[in-house]
């Protein structure tokens, strides 16, 4: 049975298939449906529910985000009063605060910045780092909103932040549903 594994946004499909890659996990059997928003995932659930074609559903969501996962879970039929245990069960996993949060924590901010380094953007970081609104900031928030300054920066990244990660520091929301996909359900 075919699986759908449902994100997002487009940063959040390259995360998933990078890590895919540096794990050696086929993807085979696995349809990766980027949402363009949270607030798509009761449609999307709708469509390949078990009122829909009925296949295989997965998820990986931001924490602010999860209310329309929720809500387009028990609407499909999948559940009621989710907790996020619950939802776990269902493959459905909650980044705290979101995927570039995820990755900063496992990563560590000195890590981060040599990958920007390596990236040609550390300049342009310092140069943000030092903007009033940001400078009494603690690293890991600059690094998290410089993320977000530049449409496309997030999916910019995904891939290089994955493939910087120590594999024995891969975060819960992606690793969980790696786990959840690969298995036989």
């Amino acid at each position: 049975m075919q699986t759908v594994l449902l994100v997002e946004g487009d940063s959040d499909r390259i995360a998933i298939e990078t890590l895919a890659r540096r794990l050696g996990q086929d993807m085979t059997g696995i349809r990766l449906v980027v949402l363009s928003g949270a607030t798509n995932a009761s449609r999307a659930l709708r469509e390949f529910g078990p009122h829909g074609l009925n296949l295989r559903l997965a998820g990986v969501c931001d924490i602010g985000e999860e209310r329309y996962f929720r809500g387009g879970l028990e609407r499909a039929g999948l559940g009621s009063n989710l907790s996020r245990d619950g939802m776990e069960q269902l493959g459905f996993f909650l980044c705290d605060a979101d995927l570039e949060d995820e990755l900063i924590r496992c990563l560590g901010t000195a890590r981060v910045e040599q990958i920007l380094d390596a990236e040609g953007e550390l300049p342009a970081f310092r140069v943000f780092q030092n903007q009033p609104f940001h400078r009494d900031r603690a690293p890991k928030q600059q690094l998290h909103r410089f993320f977000g300054t530049i449409a496309g920066r997030k999916a910019r990244y995904a891939e290089a932040l994955v493939d910087g990660l120590e594999l024995r520091r891969i975060p819960w929301p992606l690793e969980g549903v790696l786990n959840f996909v690969a298995s036989t359900g």
